[in-house]
């Protein structure tokens, strides 16, 4: 879990943002320096990480899709067994081809030398394969469990991560399509924004997809780091991946998602902690943040049983609002637009031209899921990554930090089978 929650995950995903940078403090590891300034080359071993992390998981699922038809059990289970395991491959996939472009496609346990060292397939090809994985998961998967199997993959988990592939492929009929059978679903939008994001508020009406955390009294030695890493220096934790000040300054006057997002120096929370005046940075990242009123049972390792967020309502009526803008119906876009809005407590967006309300909802998506580990992602598709991050002094290359570096471990295990990303 370590490479697919831990440094390297946000190493790719958030700290290269404007959203974030490494905090902590000066010398504790400075590798993460890399991925502020993009000065990372094929050799960072994070890289390596991420790649293997994900390709971990999908051997897994592998595993589970191979090996679970030939087991004798109940013929619903093993339907809704090998439609979670395809969900989580599609996961896997997404992850690398948002960060790496063309990647292999390993779709089974690999047996000959081709299979166990396959070259890149193009981009497109692996987006189709998510497609039809995605596809088969929702055919199968419920639309709930019950409350002791809570957190597994459902049919809205599969139909919600299905539209934003489409979102990010630009397929915006398709994404209007999905995204009305997620709304089809029993989810609706809490209302407390801050309160989502704590312990209790774990697996709430707006929740379509959690990482479940949980700490085990006897089994302390087994638990997740991701709180624990971004956490207050000082305090918490260790600091790491802390919000820029273009974040704090990117909340409109009013906004109540601003101090759900930010957590301050010197601050004493809703929940009753004061935010020590000795911690090195001014911002810490808050969707983090677990209250000491919560009981750790293992007594160490800050944020045991934080959940990582991966999809949830809000989102979706985001995807909706830029399919439905993109298809030339505003009118759709605002209904949806205006519902985070308002919930955010801002007053509701007027008609206004399609180009407009595309750069509304863009900035929207940003404070909406501001460290929410997509920004990076949402820029290159936007196509705005250089002119944002080239605005705030990070030396972003068009053409070549759209994607990262396929690592250089991978290219020479592959025996030069797998080739390059442009200008690495």
């Amino acid at each position: 879990q370590w490479f697919v929650t831990g440094f390297a995950h946000l190493a790719i995903t958030s700290i290269p943002s404007d959203d974030a940078e490494r905090g902590s403090v000066p010398g504790d590891a400075g590798f993460l320096d890399d991925f502020d300034n993009f000065s990372f080359t094929s050799t960072q071993f994070l890289i390596d990480d991420y790649w293997s992390g994900q390709y971990a998981g999908i051997n897994l699922c592998n595993q589970s899709l191979d090996n679970i038809p030939n087991i004798e059990m109940d013929a619903a289970l093993k339907a809704r067994l090998l439609a979670e395991a395809k969900f989580i491959r599609a996961y896997h996939y997404f992850n690398l081809v948002r960060a790496f472009g063309d990647v292999p496609l390993v779709k089974k346990i690999p047996v000959t030398a081709d299979e166990i060292n396959p070259a890149r397939s193009p981009k497109q090809e692996v987006y189709d394969f998510i497609t039809q994985d995605l596809t088969d998961a929702a055919m199968q998967l419920p639309p709930s469990y019950p409350a002791t199997e809570i957190g597994r993959a459902t049919k809205g988990a599969a139909l919600g991560l299905l539209s934003k592939v489409k979102l990010y492929q630009q397929q915006w009929s398709e994404a209007m399509t999905l995204t009305s059978q997620v709304l089809a679903l029993p989810y609706s939008l809490a209302t407390d924004f801050n309160g989502m994001f704590r312990i209790s508020g774990e697996n709430n009406s707006e929740s379509i997809f959690e990482v479940q955390a949980n700490a085990i009294a006897n089994d302390c030695g087994t638990y997740s780091q991701y709180s624990e890493i971004q956490a207050v220096r000082n305090q918490f934790g260790w600091g790491f991946n802390i919000p820029t000040s273009s974040l704090d300054a990117a909340f409109e006057p009013g906004d109540l998602r601003k101090d759900a997002t930010l957590l301050r120096r010197s601050q004493t929370t809703s929940e009753g902690d004061y935010i020590v005046d000795i911690a090195p940075s001014p911002l810490y990242n808050k969707k983090v943040y677990v209250p000491t009123s919560v009981v750790n049972p293992c007594g160490y390792g800050y944020g045991r049983d934080q959940n990582r967020r991966v999809l949830r309502l809000g989102e979706i009526y985001l995807i909706r609002a830029e399919a439905a803008n993109e298809s030339n119906d505003t009118t759709e876009a605002k209904v949806y637009l205006n519902a985070i809005r308002n919930r955010a407590g801002l007053p509701s967006i007027d008609a206004i031209s399609k180009e407009s309300m595309r750069a509304k909802i863009w900035k929207e998506r940003h404070v909406e899921l501001a460290m929410e580990e997509d920004r990076f992602f949402d820029m290159v598709r936007q196509g705005n990554a250089g002119s944002i991050l080239r605005g705030l002094g990070k030396p972003f290359v068009d053409g070549k930090n759209e994607v990262f570096p396929i690592p250089d471990k991978q290219i020479t295990l592959s025996g030069g089978k797998l080739t390059q990303n442009p200008n690495y």
